[in-house]
């Protein structure tokens, strides 16, 4: 069994309020629980973190260290400025996968910079909530050798 933490960023806790068309109209809770089970599936241990404060998210991240055998991160709108949140996710040495729910490639122009993609293992994004399940998978493939 892995410890996987998955870090939801800002505005990400409004989940079938915002913009639905973009993000669809699952609930926050939902998706956590979606998660949770496919954790539990997958036979790992899975915590989830939510934070609209960049700060909240390093401070989460740094407390990884030594923890936590992978992250998944949606960093929403920290993907493309956040810096310090890169810099923890370096820090801490743990294998990331990014998410994003949309295809930040086929949004605004200044949505397509990550300054996550380049240190993670691997980046899914554009396949809704089900991004976060694929990358639970894709970690369980990862980390087979490395259960407890």
């Amino acid at each position: 069994m892995a410890d996987i933490a998955v870090i939801h960023g800002p505005n990400l806790n409004m989940l079938g309020k915002r913009e639905p068309e973009i993000y669809g109209a699952m609930e926050f809770d939902q998706l956590n629980e979606a998660i949770r089970r496919m954790g539990e599936q997958l036979g790992h241990n899975v915590q989830i973190f939510q934070s609209n404060h960049e700060g909240a998210i390093v401070d989460y991240i740094q407390g990884l260290s030594g923890k936590s055998n992978a992250i998944v991160i949606n960093p929403g709108a920290f993907t493309h400025t956040s810096i310090a949140i890169r810099d923890a996710l370096l820090a801490v040495g743990i294998p990331v996968i990014e998410v994003h729910m949309s295809n930040i490639h086929k949004r605004e122009k200044f949505r397509t910079k990550s300054y996550i993609c380049d240190i993670a293992l691997g980046s899914i994004i554009g396949f809704g909530a089900q991004s976060y399940l694929l990358a639970l998978a894709a970690l369980s493939g990862v980390l087979g050798g490395q259960k407890q």
